[in-house]
């Protein structure tokens, strides 16, 4: 039993409310029509860095979007302090529609999904030709997750002064798919980042990459003032300091567009992709599968492939990775 002193007042006494006499709970929710937009540029344990009008403000999910997360790239409604003066904390209440999602599993056989970025429309996927060798099985899972997102694909190989660009642009750049070759003394002198960044002018850009291929050093050519930190990441084992540990939006100069450089990735897991929309990423097989079985699994006895893979029509190490990826997938309905 509490007790109180010798004058209690009614700030000391507490009631417990009558429930039935409580005001019944409503879904009608505030619209907040007032609100401003802003644009989340960075994620920080809870805490959402957003760009409204010229400033920068510190924001909080509002209790009432329930489960529904803002990542970076979203367009959001915001109330509160909008100041961005130091300790002042703003309120996200609304997370506006998005145009696109780009999504990855930690593996294959993981059913959690993590959004990368929202409302980007092109996917640089960052590769280096050397030091670390390039992974072209990963290119080939981050084209499937461009495409099932509704993004355009832009590979960019960078130090092409350790090995030739050729092997990979004649799997990759007869299909279609556009690229950018790019060397360390074009790093360092500028050359490079602006011939990247006329392909990212007008766009939202998402930059993913295995860690140490160099991708947070050409965010940071592309974009001097806003540099991010660099670390040194063991070209055989991967093991290292990542020091890009979450997403960032930068806008290029001149407003341009935006780049968003995204943590390394040693995997990119595609468990929400439907298996019926892997060969989207293969342009170079998909006018073979025309003479495929109805329903065919493109690993049966009777695929087409084979045979358009036999006629020269695409490289065998594409199918091959087709039947890799389609494979994990059943493995996973199977499950």
């Amino acid at each position: 039993m509490r007790r109180y002193g010798k004058n209690p007042d009614e700030d000391d006494i507490r009631v417990r409310p009558n429930r039935k006499g409580n005001r019944p709970r409503t879904n009608i929710r505030p619209k907040h029509e007032d609100a401003s937009e802003g644009l989340v540029l960075t994620v920080d344990r809870g805490r959402l860095t957003c760009l409204i009008e010229d400033r920068t403000v510190i924001a909080m999910k509002a209790r009432e979007l329930g489960r529904k997360s803002a990542v970076v790239g979203d367009r959001v409604a915001v109330v509160g302090d909008l100041s961005g003066a130091k300790d002042t904390l703003a309120r996200i209440v609304r997370v506006e529609p998005r145009s696109s999602t780009l999504r990855r599993t930690a593996d294959d056989d993981d059913p959690f999904e993590r959004v990368v970025v929202a409302n980007a429309d092109q996917l640089a996927i960052v590769t280096a030709l050397a030091d670390p060798e390039p992974r072209p099985r990963l290119i080939d899972r981050c084209l499937v997750a461009a495409y099932d997102a509704g993004l355009d694909p832009l590979l960019v190989l960078t130090k092409s002064d350790l090995a030739s660009p050729d092997t990979l642009l004649e799997s990759y750049g007869t299909i279609g798919v556009p690229y950018i070759v790019t060397n360390r003394d074009e790093l360092a002198d500028g050359t490079a980042a602006d011939r990247v960044r006329e392909r990212l002018r007008g766009h939202m850009t998402a930059f993913v990459g295995h860690s140490g291929v160099g991708k947070t050093t050409l965010v940071n050519a592309l974009v001097p003032d806003r540099a991010r930190a660099t670390g040194h990441v063991n070209a055989v084992t991967g093991r290292g300091r990542h020091t890009t540990t979450s997403a960032l939006a930068l806008p290029l100069p001149d407003d341009s567009g935006w780049v968003i450089d995204t943590p390394g990735v040693r995997s990119f897991g595609l468990h929400h992709v439907d298996p019926a929309r892997v060969i989207l990423a293969f342009p170079d097989l998909v006018p073979g599968t025309a003479d495929c079985p109805r329903a065919c699994s493109h690993d049966e006895p009777d695929c087409a492939l084979d045979q358009w893979v036999a006629d020269g029509h695409a490289d065998p190490a594409r199918l091959y990775s087709l039947r890799r990826l389609l494979a994990t997938r059943e493995r996973r309905e199977g499950d």
